[in-house]
């Protein structure tokens, strides 16, 4: 059995107050993204990438955009993005958990060399 604590796993600072935990096997990645920077203004900057995306919301309040129209999410909450679909958050709340999951892998965010279970 492959295991690992959420205390255990590595931490990435993606940016001042955004945190990032990987677990991923050779075909499939999850990330956890923590955001301590809220409430937000504004959105971030819509991004793309050629990945598949699905999203949990496991802790907070966001607003997630996509094809010009925003959709309000909280904790139990799910949001998909098809490859390459520009998309943006905004934090509602002061702290949110968004769980990631990817395919294929985001290798722009793994470590290297990498360290599959």
């Amino acid at each position: 059995m492959s295991g690992v604590k959420f205390d255990e796993m590595q931490v990435q600072m993606v940016r001042d107050r955004v945190e990032r935990r990987i677990a991923c096997t050779e075909n499939l990645m999850m990330t956890i993204m923590d955001f301590f920077d809220g409430p937000q203004a504004q959105p971030d900057p819509p991004h793309s990438h050629p990945h598949e995306q699905v999203t949990y919301v496991a802790e907070g309040e966001i607003l997630f955009f996509i094809d010009e129209q925003s959709m309000r999410l909280a904790a139990g909450d799910i949001f998909y993005v098809p490859s390459n679909k520009p998309h943006a958050i905004q934090l509602l709340s002061e702290h949110a958990r968004l769980v990631d999951c990817f395919t294929p892998l985001r290798e722009d965010f793994l470590p290297d060399p990498i360290q599959y279970p």
